[in-house]
């Protein structure tokens, strides 16, 4: 029962470390997941007190991660359609470009969402991508920083009760 519960929780944690680049899987929250789904073990003990502040921290970068790219394209006078043009142009930008997608799509999509909206301002435009782009960097680290801190402790607590698992 341990092993299938520790397997089940490992893809978690790993599926939530994806998940900080890929804008539909929401990253620390499925990591957290993961040590909510070891806490189950038998074997096993993680603090309530753990569990609940863990989920907040992730509730908290899920929410987050929402207002960051808007707050950077704003900042940098972009609007609806770089911020549209970002999340599709970091979707199809994974799919025909594999990793280098993450950063070239979500740029290029915001410069041509801001273009169609405002038809003739190339320069707010650029300005809108390269704050959309920023906006992203910084909520992909956050999520990114935080699923690995997840992973650590998922780490620590396996290695602490490997003698009672194995």
């Amino acid at each position: 029962m341990d092993l299938l519960i520790i397997v089940l929780a490992s893809l978690f944690i790993l599926l939530g470390i994806i998940g900080s680049f890929i804008p539909i899987i929401p990253g620390p929250l499925t990591s957290w997941s993961g040590l909510l789904i070891l806490s189950f073990s038998p074997s096993i003990t993680i603090s309530s007190f753990f569990l609940v502040l863990s989920f907040i921290i992730a509730l908290f970068i899920f929410i987050i991660d929402n207002i960051i790219p808007i707050l950077g394209a704003k900042k940098f006078g972009g609007g609806k359609g770089s911020i549209i043009g970002s999340s599709i142009g970091l979707i199809l930008g994974i799919i025909f470009l594999g990793p280098f997608g993450l950063l070239f799509g979500p740029f290029t999509g915001a410069f041509l969402g801001e273009l169609y909206m405002n038809k003739d301002d190339k320069r707010g435009a650029l300005k809108a991508a390269i704050g959309a782009l920023l906006g992203f960097i910084t909520g992909v680290s956050l999520k990114f920083m935080i699923s690995l801190a997840f992973c650590f402790y998922f780490l620590k607590i396996l290695w602490e009760f490997k003698n009672g698992l194995f």
